[in-house]
């Protein structure tokens, strides 16, 4: 259900603001496509290598992320 009511409040604001004109269209289709190409190329890599990879792939964007918001607090 949530992603119903999710899905229906993201078409709403994508109404108001294209009727408002501040819809970015090119940028949009952009990003959905590599949502998309993002999607298909996690999904196999997942597939084939395991929730082994899941799992380093992960720590490893926390501990850079982590680092990051570091350095951008104290750096």
């Amino acid at each position: 259900m949530a992603k119903v009511v999710n899905t229906g409040t993201n078409l709403g604001a994508l109404t108001v603001f294209a009727v408002q004109g501040n819809v970015l269209w090119l940028l949009g289709l952009t990003l959905a496509i590599a949502n998309v190409v993002g999607s298909v190329i996690g999904s196999k890599m997942t597939l084939k290598a395991g929730s082994g990879f899941v799992r380093y792939a992960l720590l490893t964007v926390v501990v850079v992320m982590s680092v990051k918001l570091l350095i951008d607090q104290f750096g």
